[in-house]
């Protein structure tokens, strides 16, 4: 499994395409051969690119819904919903659909965060917004979530 980390900073050009940086070229070349998924993210007016080998994870989880149930069939429409398979041209770029840049309101400035195996593609300025938060409005936040980790698994080196 791919383990990216950073946030870079970048350009789209006139055409929709984004140069990956060299940081993250390097992180990603083991999944550099094959396909990549990009969509629309479930939680924020983001993409989310997905090397192969972790979508392939996701969609596991996903054909583990019954789609005889009503809520999982409009959930699986909706988290696969303008989806796209992506492969990065000969100058390593990710070319973004007309409907998925409308999606996350992307302009020429963007922003690349790369975590938990996936690159989110993000409008700079939303960006900025998304993570400029309080310090005490993170801590409650990080308490609520890591706080129920069992303490032994909480441990940092």
């Amino acid at each position: 499994m791919l383990n990216l980390i950073g946030v870079h900073e970048c350009k789209m050009d006139a055409k929709g395409r984004i140069s990956l940086p060299a940081a993250l070229k390097k992180q990603l070349a083991p999944a550099m051969d094959e396909a990549f998924v990009l969509k629309r993210s479930v939680f924020s007016k983001c993409l989310e690119l997905y090397p192969m080998q972790k979508w392939n994870e996701v969609m596991g989880k996903v054909n583990t819904l019954n789609r005889f149930v009503k809520k999982n069939n409009d959930f699986i429409r909706l988290f696969t919903a303008g989806l796209k398979l992506v492969e990065l041209d000969g100058a390593t770029r990710v070319g973004i659909s007309p409907d998925l840049k409308s999606f996350a309101n992307l302009s020429r400035e963007v922003v690349l965060s790369a975590h938990n195996g996936i690159v989110e593609i993000w409008d700079k300025l939303a960006y900025e917004h998304a993570v400029n938060v309080d310090g005490d409005d993170f801590g409650l936040l990080a308490e609520e979530v890591m706080g129920r980790i069992n303490p032994s698994q909480n441990e940092l080196p």
